[in-house]
């Protein structure tokens, strides 16, 4: 849980390093996108409403930058606290978002959870428990015998009025001319009747070890299930990422042609702040598939105790 922790910690200040990043990219996209405007509108090309929508789109992504700029720090502290670090350090992540292509064989996944997770030891610590407790039961209906032994030696002082000195030299004198006493016996117990008591709790007791044994086995179950959906969550993630590297390169490209257009006067600023958008959205999802592949990577060890990268047991 605390590598969890640590890496969700990491992903957490990535994501919002690269968001401050796509708000920077964006407020310079739209200080570009301004001073065309405002050259446009100076030469009676656009209409002023375009003009002074373009000043609120400026003032819109000013603000989200700003606002991602405080995000950012903030994950920076939280982060470096959770590591130990001094608040003063300085700290920046690896800001490319490049990646493994990790392939996890479902067997192998299920085995390490069954095999290492607590879930299932605890059930079998039960189990084995119950198992005892059977034994002992049936014992109890069974002839048993015990011996007893023990050993006495003691010194008295009958006087009165003596001091505590003389009463404790007394007492020891006595103790050395008295013999010991001591004794050894044997006791038998033999059940007779007891009305079929002992064989009830016999069976209410091996009942309750098949409920152990099904406990075990529904537990077992659900880590499977939970292990397979974890698979297939990382499976869907990493197409998605596949796919949506694609559509940021795609958008891209389209976000130039409209700019282009735009300075060419071909289009207005709705249809620029339309791309603009669809650009941001393409960055931030993107960044928001990369994040959830790396965190089902990272949630599939936890869960195995296997490190399916480098191909090792996790401790």
């Amino acid at each position: 849980n605390l590598v969890y922790q640590v890496s969700s910690a990491y992903y957490n200040l990535l994501s919002l390093q690269r968001s401050t990043e796509i708000a920077h990219l964006d407020l310079e996209r739209q200080l570009e996108a301004h001073e065309i405007s405002q050259n446009k509108y100076a030469a009676g090309l656009i209409r002023e409403v375009d003009a002074l929508q373009m000043e609120v789109d400026l003032a819109e992504a000013q603000n989200n930058h700003d606002i991602a700029i405080l995000n950012e720090v903030s994950a920076k502290n939280s982060f470096k606290e959770l590591l130990g670090l001094d608040l003063n350090d300085s700290i920046t992540l690896n800001n490319e978002l490049m990646y493994d292509i990790v392939i996890v064989y479902p067997v192998l996944a299920v085995d390490m959870a069954l095999k290492n997770r607590l879930e299932v030891r605890e059930q079998e610590i039960q189990i084995e428990l119950q198992k005892l407790n059977i034994k002992q039961q049936r014992a109890n209906g069974m002839i048993r015998g015990s011996i007893d032994a023990y050993f006495e030696r003691a010194g008295v002082d009958q006087q009165t009025g003596v001091g505590l000195l003389s009463s404790i030299k007394n007492s020891y004198s006595n103790l050395l001319e008295r013999n010991a006493s001591y004794g050894v016996g044997l006791t038998i117990t033999i059940p007779i009747l007891d009305w079929g008591e002992n064989r009830a709790l016999v069976r209410a007791s091996e009942s309750r070890l098949k409920q152990y044994n099904y406990r075990k086995e529904e537990v077992e179950r659900e880590i499977e299930t939970e292990v397979k959906n974890l698979i297939a969550g990382i499976n869907s993630n990493l197409k998605r990422l596949q796919v949506l590297e694609k559509n940021v390169l795609v958008a891209e490209k389209s976000f130039e042609i409209t700019r282009q257009r735009f300075a060419d006067g071909d289009i207005d600023s709705q249809g620029l702040a339309l791309e603009r958008n669809r650009l941001n959205n393409a960055y931030t999802s993107h960044l928001r598939a990369y994040i959830n592949y790396q965190l089902s990577l990272a949630d599939l060890t936890r869960k195995t105790f296997y490190d399916f990268r480098n191909h090792h047991e996790v401790n």
